[in-house]
């Protein structure tokens, strides 16, 4: 499929969803006014092709009324909104598309960096889609040497503009998570493997934070208090999907949520500072106060 066509397909998705509820013959409309038909017209039979191919790549279903006025609307709307693949394929494209029209301001417009790894998502989407066994090349953040070894890949899952390769090592009893940018070199086996009926990616990842799943850690009720200000960024960017606002003053605000208080939990609620408050569980209360304490001891506060 051309980029191009994709991008139409982005086109009729944003241009149904912006009116709510549309008509073919506005539809068509927009079309001749938009940058990319070149003066030609939208005909019906194009347009119901751009339907169907919108709900097989984006699972987008284009709906008719069916009287009054015919509008077109997007049935599942809130599809773009949800986690999951197609909505982040879809805004990523979305997004592609606009800087693509505009590359006039490109100076204006400051991206992240993402770190390197990218050039193995070819052959580990081909792996994760056939269940095909992979022989990697890596090396940990914390280990001075690289290991090669074989892999069966379950997943992949991305976090802080990293990606993250989830599977399990030939001679090993559990998954494992592995950064794409921690891989030197990756082939993908001819040898096929039984994709385990109870792994489930959703569920491996629900009780943790980020990417580190730590069983040893237990799974507990964590009670935040939160700056008024700092709260305003959580009810946006919430640390975990079981994040609940229970109760909202004008000086603060009281977070809880059911969590794995794993490393990279903790250092999430460190990056807070002077904001944040844990009030439960006590051992993490501890835990972050006496890191706060040893880091003003290096300042001398």
């Amino acid at each position: 499929m051309s980029g191009q066509l994709l991008n139409k397909y982005v086109w009729l998705v944003e241009t149904i969803h912006r009116s709510g509820k549309i008509t073919l013959k506005e539809i068509r409309e927009c079309w001749q006014r938009s940058g990319m038909s070149d003066g030609l017209d939208l005909s019906p039979r194009t347009f119901h092709k751009w339907r169907v191919a919108v709900e097989e790549l984006f699972g987008l279903i284009i709906k008719n009324e069916g009287s009054g006025e015919y509008r077109y609307y997007i049935e599942n709307a809130d599809e773009l909104s949800n986690d999951n693949m197609s909505s982040w394929l879809f805004n990523n494209i979305s997004v592609s598309n606009l800087l693509m029209e505009n590359l006039s301001i490109r100076h204006k417009v400051l991206l992240e960096d993402v770190p390197a790894g990218q050039d193995f998502m070819e052959p580990v989407i081909t792996a994760l889609k056939n269940d095909q066994m992979v022989r990697m090349t890596y090396k940990g953040f914390w280990r001075e040497q690289t290991s090669t070894f074989d892999l069966a890949p379950y997943c992949l899952k991305m976090f802080h503009r990293r990606w993250y390769l989830v599977g399990q090592s030939r001679g090993y009893d559990k998954a494992m998570v592995y950064a794409l940018d921690r891989i030197s070199d990756l082939e993908v086996l001819p040898e096929h493997f039984h994709y385990p009926d109870d792994f489930d990616p959703a569920s491996f990842f629900r009780d943790s934070y980020g990417i580190i799943v730590d069983t040893t850690c237990d799974v507990e009720l964590v009670r935040l208090k939160v700056s008024s200000r700092q709260a305003y960024y959580l009810r946006t960017l919430s640390l975990h999907h079981s994040q609940e606002e229970v109760m909202r003053t004008d000086q603060f605000s009281l977070f809880e949520m059911r969590v794995r208080p794993s490393f990279d939990f903790r250092q999430a609620l460190l990056s807070m500072g002077e904001d944040l408050e844990v009030l439960a569980p006590e051992w993490l209360r501890e835990d972050i106060g006496t890191a706060l304490k040893l880091a003003a001891k290096r300042y001398r506060v």
